[in-house]
């Protein structure tokens, strides 16, 4: 595909653009058979509310997290981006502190660790060498507060670093665009 050192750079630049787009791509909403289970009227009532409900998620990361919606939406576009580990690992964590089973406490714990947290692993998130040895030394007696340390960095990395490059992509500047076009038109027709 590439040839020559010259070349790679371009052929670099190509491929990223390519990525991106294809990864737009692969996670725009397929209407399929649920646009035939609404009528025309509750299409765009549900859009117009997803809409509107994204005004909100700018006002602070947490609005976004609380909303299952605004969750979706962000998965998406991190996705976009090749980076959806952390929030995948938050999602898991706060899944992960509702076990009231012990038994199971341990082994959903050490299947955290070993899909998010210790080197190497298949979604590896990105954070500081002494918050995994913690992380890991707390799967020795698993709590639901074990990754605390670990989901409040990811937490922190997703809203200094994710969270402002989503409200600046395009796909949630279209969300609030939609939004904001409707409020007008509603004010006006009333």
């Amino acid at each position: 595909m590439c040839r020559g050192l010259a070349a790679l750079s371009t052929c670099l630049e190509r491929a990223k653009q390519l990525k991106t787009r294809l990864g737009i791509l692969l996670h725009k909403p397929e209407l399929g058979h649920e646009a035939e289970s609404f009528s025309t009227s509750e299409q765009g009532t549900k859009l117009r509310n997803s809409s509107e409900e994204a005004l909100e998620w700018k006002k602070s990361f947490d609005h976004l997290l609380k909303s299952k919606n605004g969750v979706a939406t962000f998965h998406a576009f991190l996705k976009t981006e090749f980076s959806e580990e952390n929030l995948e690992f938050w999602l898991a964590c706060e899944e992960f502190k509702k076990s009231r089973s012990k038994t199971k406490l341990s082994s959903k714990a050490h299947r955290i660790f070993k899909e998010f947290v210790q080197n190497e692993a298949p979604k590896e998130v990105n954070i500081d060498h002494e918050t995994r040895q913690i992380t890991q030394k707390n799967l020795t007696a698993a709590t639901s507060s074990c990754f605390d340390a670990a989901q409040a960095k990811t937490r922190t990395l997703m809203e200094k670093d994710s969270y402002p490059r989503f409200l600046k992509s395009t796909s949630y500047q279209d969300l609030t665009e939609q939004a904001t076009s409707h409020s007008t038109s509603k004010r006006l027709h009333t």
